[in-house]
């Protein structure tokens, strides 16, 4: 039977690492391939959130019974992080060191918040409360792909 939080931990890895390339490249002044770079990353993190958004939540909340739980925290967060990203694209776009790096210090605190509880609490509560998680897993892969 599949797991959910193998495949959403692994997609913020993923992302992660994207988000790294892209303020490498910002730190050697290179921002033209910082905006390649994050450009994969905000499409990258735009899947993750239809992901939960679309597929994982609604599972969840059918189970459990509940919309305005940890899922609806999550989704505040989706909106905060969403708005976040697009200040990091118009400070990339203006190649502006201090916007782009005041964003993303600001952005990579609030994921490692974001994530560990989803890792650590939401997650595991998917895997232990929907029963046919093998149906649910194809979905998330769907929007998360094969990241590697």
């Amino acid at each position: 039977m599949s797991s959910i939080k193998p495949i959403m931990a692994k997609h913020h890895d993923y992302c992660d690492r994207l988000f790294a390339e892209a303020e490498h490249a910002a730190s050697q002044q290179d921002w033209s391939a910082c905006l390649a770079s994050l450009q994969h990353f905000v499409e990258a993190m735009h899947l993750h959130f239809r992901a939960e958004e679309e597929a994982l939540f609604p599972a969840f909340e059918q189970i459990t019974g509940t919309t305005g739980g940890p899922t609806e925290v999550m989704r505040q967060e989706h909106v905060r992080m969403r708005e976040l990203l697009a200040t990091l694209s118009t400070a990339a776009e203006a190649a502006s060191d201090e916007d782009f790096f005041g964003a993303g210090d600001t952005l990579v605190v609030f994921m490692e918040q974001h994530n560990r509880k989803e890792e650590g609490i939401l997650y595991p509560m998917c895997d232990d409360r929907i029963e046919n998680k093998d149906e649910l897993a194809k979905r998330l892969q769907l929007f998360v792909g094969a990241c590697p």
